[in-house]
């Protein structure tokens, strides 16, 4: 750099000159005014110490982005002011604080980093112009819109005003004006970098214009809201000169306003004392609290919560439990065992009064009637039915309520169910309770565990509530899929009546008494218009549908009724007649094939039984042997516990192999593969064990299984046949598809005595077991040099009786 002198020389005769540069954040300084700056920067540092070694002179420019800590030259605007340094002072932290006196605009030519700083080639900028009257004008209408300006904001002192007023030089006025106008700092930039004062002016008053609206608009808007605030804190004033002026006169002012209603409500309202009170005292809050708080809002339907529940309201039971009876009959074809075991509850209720037993739990597959024979229940009592669907509940709030802190809170299901119904005793449906579920919201089960308790349930208290409720006196009913997925703790409360499914004879009449009459209704259908034979129903049950339930049954039937609406308006036909010929041409082919279960005998394969939360089904066991070394094979998707069934199957037949007719070692040069078909589905549970056995045997010695034969059971190593659950669903899905030889344990027989309606017992043949060989015996074609069997033969029967027949 030059000598100061010459630098300073130079830049009053308008030459360029260099500068020591120190970059500004969030700041645009303008001509003839004084600016205090705060140094921190290392660059600007010794950019300050050059300047007060030589000519005081610096060039202030703002950078682009306010948070670049080292500004590089495209971060940096062109168009800056050349200062003078008046004053600076050292602070104990090595910061400087500087007064800067600012002389004239300046563009810089070219930024360079010398000795630790940056320094920059300007070119001073200095206004002369003699203003003319246009000009003056113009002046004079930017010093009163300034005026006016200082007035609206009060981060401007008042003198500035008068100053700026005072100023007649028109480039020093222009500038002043944009300094103190508050703006953005690109909208700065762009008044420094305006070289021409009247421009600059020009610019300056429309933004001044448009700053001053904002202005007023916010003004207005305080006034606004200052008024309102004030209008509360008399309209607060006024109510409680009111109240205390109807307290002297002896008058309610009932009507008038939203509290004084909810009061005679209160009041006229068959409340418990406890509820009583403490809506009393929260009508007394709100009173108090201004009708336009967020509490009010709270509070209004805090109390009106409380006053629509039923406290007092009561329907009374049906005391004729023969009509009872007759209802349930009517409603609901089959379920003998179902709707005996409600009669029978009913009846304790009216000996006792109060319910004290266990919740009763419908369990079943789909579609076997357990929604619409609670709603039979509520029917038959004379009671309001409710139905919640617990199916996917994770929020234990879903059950208890949310606390009133939380915004948008609510009771939770059971007290909104009760308002619903309008009465204390109704039919209450707990839907799906086997698929409730539990995460960080809390746990759902336990909070059912007040609700279905009958020594706890007397006082629950709701959340959002905070009041005892007494649920004792509403007959839960709960409903489920699979009783094993029900949590233990809520199963010990309940009696679970199983509703395992229906025989084809019970679809038939299901069918024609209630399923044909109901969707004719829904279509607009009469007896004269649409007509189903016996026949065609009965392969519409077999070809067709293949389940426990009757739901798929209900939609081909809604479907044959759409076919004869169509004909009928579109003039095709007055009526229609379905047979089994004409059948498939209005429902295509059957989707399900009645023999699903290959006829005859073949080697390794045999039939098992299962049962699924969807009812019993037939399933077929595959099994392979080939050379290998003794491995063990699965395949099917298979779970734990079925794992485990084919393990146990090996050993026994390893451990037998002699008795069997295999050679001893024949595992060694062996491996078994077992396989259950339709490989998506998951498959578990131990009642597959002697049906895997007899595909494994049949494969390791090439004897034939009829297919035709069935068999469940849970073995051990020994050879035992354990007994297994679900008997009733697994013969009825047997029977459905034509297989009628079971061989099943033994310890089931009173399960089949017990269980199975003589209608489909009559054509079956049951073989009872205790011993794998038993199976063996009953399923396999006998070997053609067999060890005679010691120990007992197993007992073979048919449904119509015998020594040890089923019936």
């Amino acid at each position: 750099m030059g000598s100061s002198k010459n630098s300073n020389k130079n830049f009053e005769e308008g030459a360029p000159a260099e500068l020591p540069t120190v970059p500004l954040r969030d700041t645009v300084l303008f001509p003839h005014m004084f600016a205090p700056l705060m140094i921190g920067r290392q660059k600007s540092l010794e950019a300050m110490r050059h300047a007060e070694n030589g000519d005081s002179l610096l060039f202030l420019v703002t950078q682009k982005d306010v948070e670049t800590e080292e500004p590089e030259p495209e971060d940096l605007y062109r168009v800056g002011v050349v200062g003078r340094v008046v004053q600076a002072l050292a602070l104990p932290d090595g910061n400087q604080k500087a007064l800067i006196e600012v002389l004239s605009r300046a563009t810089a030519r070219e930024f360079v980093e010398k000795e630790g700083m940056l320094v920059s080639t300007v070119v001073s900028c200095v206004d002369h112009l003699t203003p003319n009257r246009a000009q003056l004008a113009l002046m004079r209408s930017v010093g009163e819109q300034f005026e006016g300006y200082v007035k609206l904001n009060p981060a401007i002192p008042d003198a500035v005003g008068s100053v700026v007023k005072g100023i007649s030089e028109y480039g020093k006025f222009a500038d002043s004006v944009c300094a103190y106008v508050v703006l953005p700092v690109d909208k700065k930039q762009e008044f420094l970098a305006e070289r021409d004062p009247v421009k600059r002016l020009e610019r300056v008053n429309v933004a001044l214009a448009n700053e001053i609206k904002v202005l007023e608009l916010k003004k207005d808007i305080d006034e606004k809201v200052r008024e309102r605030a004030s209008n509360m804190q008399r309209d607060f004033y006024l109510r409680e000169q009111k109240k205390i002026i109807e307290s002297q006169l002896g008058e309610q002012g009932e009507g008038l306003d939203p509290v004084a209603e909810l009061r005679q409500k209160v009041k006229d309202t068959d409340l418990t004392e406890e509820a009583r009170k403490v809506a009393t005292k929260e009508l007394d809050r709100l009173a108090v609290t201004p009708s336009e708080s967020p509490q009010a809002t709270v509070s209004l339907n805090y109390v009106d919560w409380i006053i629509g529940l039923p406290w007092g309201q009561r329907t009374e039971d049906c005391g004729d439990l023969r009509e009872a009876a007759r209802k349930l009959d009517r409603g609901h074809y089959g379920l003998g065992e179902p709707k005996e075991r409600i009669i029978e509850y009913l009846a304790v209720l009216q000996m006792v009064k109060r319910q004290k037993g266990p919740i009763l739990c419908f369990a079943g597959p789909p579609g076997v009637g357990k929604t619409s024979l609670a709603r039979g229940v509520a029917e038959a009592l004379g009671r309001k039915f409710v139905k919640i669907s617990l199916g996917g509940v994770r929020d234990e709030a879903e059950i208890r309520g949310h606390r009133r802190t939380y915004v948008g809170a609510l009771p939770g299901r059971i007290i909104q169910g009760l308002r619903k119904a309008g009465s204390r005793n109704p039919v209450f449906l707990l839907d799906e309770i086997d698929k409730l579920g539990a995460d960080f919201r809390g746990d759902p089960t336990s909070a059912l565990l007040e609700v279905l308790d009958p020594d706890e349930n007397s006082h629950f208290s709701d959340h959002y509530l905070e009041l005892e409720f007494d649920l004792s006196e509403i007959l839960f009913i709960a409903t489920c899929n699979m009783e094993a997925a029900i949590p233990p703790v809520l199963l010990d409360r309940t009696e679970v009546l199983r509703l395992p499914g229906y025989t084809e004879d019970e679809k038939l009449n299901i069918a024609r008494r209630h399923l044909i009459p109901r969707n004719m209704v829904e279509h607009g259908l009469n007896r004269r218009q649409f007509t189903i034979t016996k026949p065609a129903m009965l392969e519409l049950i077999r070809e067709y549908t293949s389940e426990a339930g009757v739901r798929n049954l209900d939609k081909y039937i809604a479907a044959l009724c759409r076919k004869c609406a169509r004909r009928i308006v579109e003039k095709r036909g007055r009526a229609l007649r379905i047979t089994p010929r004409n059948i498939s041409r209005y429902l295509g082919l059957p989707d399900h094939r009645q023999l699903a279960v290959e006829e005859g005998k073949v080697a390794g394969t045999a039939t098992g039984l299962a049962w699924t939360m969807h009812g019993g089904r037939v399933m077929t066991v595959e099994a392979s042997a080939m050379p290998g070394k003794g491995a063990l094979h699965l395949t099917g998707k298979l779970g734990d516990v079925m794992k485990e069934s084919a393990s146990a199957a090996v050993a026994f037949i390893r451990s037998h192999a002699a008795k069997l007719g295999l050679d001893p070692d024949f595992f060694a040069e062996k491996d078994l593969h077992v396989h259950l078909p339709e490989g998506a589905i998951p498959k578990d549970g131990p009642s597959a064990g002697a049906a895997m056995a007899v595909a494994m045997l049949s494969a390791l010695t090439g004897r034939k299984v009829d297919r035709q034969i069935g068999i469940t059971g849970e073995i051990t190593l020994r050879g035992r046949i354990l007994p297994v659950g679900g008997i009733k669903a697994k013969v009825l899905a047997a029977h459905r598809e034509k297989v009628r030889h079971l061989v099943l344990p033994r310890a089931n027989e009173r399960d089949v005595r017990k269980d199975i309606p003589e209608s489909v017992a009559k054509g079956m043949h049951f073989t009872f077991v205790d011993r794998l060989q038993q199976v063996f015996a009953a399923a396999m074609e006998p070997a053609s040099k067999e060890p005679k069997e010691k120990g007992k033969q197993p007992a073979r029967t048919n449904g119509n009786g015998g020594d040890n027949g089923a019936r």
